[in-house]
């Protein structure tokens, strides 16, 4: 006859655990990213019931959904604004992609795209813009390629 103690003796010892050896990374950090660069962008987020009404500045990507009143400053990295988004906002970063609503003035170091159902009521500074079919503009453009080359310098 057996006990417990001869049981618990007497089973194979379990085979050990091997990590995995991919990381996980959050579903909204860039394909680039996730294809292997060592730099993980995380992007912060300003919900569609959020109303804010002030300066907003910050060292990392975001994306803003509600209603900003008041200037907006990421310089050197991403702001999105979200298709539910109402910005009546001085803006300042790096890239800007605007699927929502902007009211003012833009300074982008790289890039601004206007994505199908945005739309931007100021004037835009930047190193290169895309503006799809669909979007809406109002106000002047000036491109200064040596935006980019300075910002890599």
């Amino acid at each position: 006859m057996w006990n417990k103690q001869q049981a618990v003796t007497d089973a194979p010892a379990a085979p050990p655990v091997q990590a995995a050896t991919s990381p996980v990374v959050p579903f909204n950090v860039p394909s680039a990213t996730r294809l292997g660069n060592a730099s993980v962008r995380e992007t912060a987020r300003l919900g569609a019931s959020l109303a804010i009404k002030g300066h907003i500045t910050g060292t990392e990507d975001l994306r803003i959904d509600g209603k900003v009143d008041g200037p907006v400053s990421l310089r050197g990295h991403e702001l999105t604004v979200g298709p539910t988004a109402q910005l009546n906002s001085e803006i300042q970063a790096g890239e800007v992609v605007v699927y929502g609503k902007v009211v003012g003035n833009l300074h982008a170091r790289g890039r601004v795209d206007i994505k199908k159902d945005g739309s931007i009521v100021g004037d835009i500074s930047s190193a290169r813009i895309s503006i799809e079919d669909g979007a809406h503009f109002k106000g002047r453009i000036e491109i200064d390629p040596t935006k980019t080359q300075a910002a890599a310098d």
